[in-house]
């Protein structure tokens, strides 16, 4: 397991000792099948710090059978061709995924239940119509559009983790990593069942929303993928069909065409403009960005698509290139949680609660050094 981890974060052997200040040929024996010596508790949480491993999975008898992260389709559309420190950073981050979904079945297995199962009914194909697919989903997750519009600002601000929460009932677990955002990933999903994985990124809070439906779309069409942001042209033109399938699932199911009809009156032909403030207050209505109401308008006839591509889509990415507010939590314990969700948190407290793991073993399922502050995530938990 120590050897795996190891090489798993790319990390060499004299590097490894180095950080932890051991002898080279100290950390080879105990890498090996039967070491003579083994490391203390303190250097080998060290060592899963330094491998970005949970400690717990030093404990496993054999490493887990994780798939390659080479097979999650990348999906982002750049003509670029990705860093390789980029490329292994990616790879970590799945891994990551995977780890976490290990430890989620886990704990599912520990407190005596099952995973849930996605209902038959909510899979679909990009050949099947947008606006029907998405209706129907949000159906499904009992979210009318009724409880979503015409918020304040501190309730618009809880869309995407009630949203967060109401995919994950289905049976799907979502986690953020918010280093994505320096790969260019928006977010990306692993499906396979049971409890296919959503990862989303360093979004801003109206963005979030955006991305969590779009993923949501990857796994309704039983795609994997890897996703970032859609250029007007080129790309695979397959790859091309399924992310613009995607991205206006996540339109529509976030702003249903007849809410937006109510709200907004459609022309008789595409406006060649649209005023700034028309679109923010459309935009606070619903909840989301300028930037997904603009694209909305767009795929429903309001606007022409080169007023979007041409005169606003520079402005919407350099703002969010030097936006500041990310949406960062505002306390300790609601940070962890915002990492690991609902659904892994949740399994990890209850399994916690109810003595089948230690307070220590749940601090290492989420990735805590100092197990106080698991006592504010379970005050923070339970106290909403």
């Amino acid at each position: 397991m120590l050897r795996w981890a190891r090489r798993t974060a790319g990390v060499s052997k004299a590097a490894a000792a180095q950080r932890i200040a051991v002898k080279e040929e100290q950390l080879a024996e105990w890498e090996k099948p039967n070491p003579e010596k083994a490391p203390t508790v303190k250097q080998a949480r060290d060592l899963a710090n330094l491998y970005k491993r949970s400690f717990l999975e030093f404990f496993r008898p054999e490493p887990p059978t994780l798939p390659d992260p080479t097979q999650v389709p990348d999906f982002r559309l750049f003509p670029a061709v990705p860093e390789p420190s980029a490329l292994h950073k990616l790879k970590e981050i799945v891994l990551w995924a995977e780890a976490q979904k290990a430890n989620t079945l886990d704990l599912i297995a520990e407190v005596g239940d099952t995973p849930p199962i996605i209902p038959d009914a909510l899979f679909t194909t990009p050949n099947v119509d947008y606006e029907w697919a998405a209706a129907n989903a949000r159906e499904a997750i009992k979210f009318p559009v009724e409880k979503q519009v015409g918020r304040n600002d501190a309730e618009r601000r809880q869309i995407p983790t009630e949203l967060r929460r109401k995919i994950e009932s289905l049976g799907i677990l979502i986690l953020r990593r918010t280093d994505l955002g320096q790969l260019h990933v928006r977010g990306f999903c692993i499906v396979e069942f049971p409890l296919p994985v959503i990862v989303i990124g360093k979004d801003t809070i109206t963005a979030q929303a955006f991305t969590l439906a779009h993923e949501f779309a990857h796994v309704l069409i039983c795609q994997s993928a890897i996703s970032g942001h859609l250029p007007r042209t080129g790309g695979d033109k397959e790859k091309r069909k399924v992310e613009e399938w995607c991205n206006r699932f996540a339109s529509a199911f976030l702003m249903p065409r007849e809410a937006v009809a109510d709200y907004i009156t459609p022309p008789e032909a595409p406006y060649e403009e649209m005023p700034d403030h028309v679109l923010h207050h459309a935009a606070l209505y619903f909840g989301v960005s300028d930037h997904a109401m603009l694209i909305r308008l767009v795929h429903l006839g309001y606007v022409t698509a080169d007023y979007y591509w041409s005169v606003k889509k520079p402005q919407f990415d350099e703002w969010e290139r030097t936006h500041k507010d990310r949406g960062r939590s505002k306390y300790y314990g609601s940070r962890y949680r915002n990492t690991q969700g609902d659904l892994y948190t949740g399994l990890v407290l209850e399994a916690w609660a109810t003595g089948r793991i230690t307070g220590h073993h749940a601090a290492e399922y989420m990735g805590i050094k100092n197990i106080q502050h698991m006592y504010d995530i379970r005050d923070y938990y339970g106290g909403e």
